[in-house]
């Protein structure tokens, strides 16, 4: 029989073990980087407060992917966008707790979970900047950058906070 072209995710032992070793130099570095960092903070930076009001919604949830949502549902007799955000909403406070545990932890395969896990959802309720920011930091921990780890995942905390304070404070959110 003709011999069968090998897929590109197969690899031979050998290969698997270079892979492997290399992988595991990777998380080694990226785990140097994380005890060399200043403590990262224990909660959620605050968005409430006296002077502090949410961000506008057109300044972190994009209007096309909303409107996309929108017309699954014309007239919005099924509550189709409120659940679909109150449910991102819960979700993301979970992952974002998440997080600061894994990062407190320095679980690097935790934090590119959460990455994974909120780039796809926040890209499909119009929070572009924070999708971006997954994206970005799925790809550093899959490549073993750990340069600017630490900035990338405040920055990643802080947009999150701020989708989540819109969303938590838009009214369809609430039907």
């Amino acid at each position: 029989s003709p011999a069968r072209p090998k897929s590109s995710h197969v690899r031979s032992r050998a290969g698997a073990s270079r892979y492997d070793a290399a992988g595991q130099a990777r998380s080694a570095t990226i785990r140097v980087v994380f005890a060399r960092a200043a403590p990262v903070a224990m909660t959620l930076p605050s968005l409430s407060g006296p002077s502090a009001a949410p961000p506008a919604v057109g300044d972190v949830l994009d209007a096309q992917p909303l409107a996309r949502l929108h017309a699954l549902d014309p007239g919005g007799k099924a509550g189709l966008v409120a659940r679909v955000l109150a449910t991102y909403a819960q979700s993301l406070q979970r992952l974002l707790d998440q997080l600061r545990l894994a990062r407190e932890g320095a679980d690097m395969q935790a934090v590119r979970l959460v990455a994974h896990t909120l780039k796809s959802s926040s890209a499909s309720i119009g929070a572009l900047a924070l999708s971006g920011l997954c994206a970005d930091t799925e790809r550093r921990l899959r490549d073993g950058q750990g340069d600017d780890l630490v900035a990338l995942l405040d920055d990643l905390t802080e947009e999150g906070a701020r989708v989540l304070a819109v969303v938590q404070s838009t009214p369809i959110a609430h039907r």
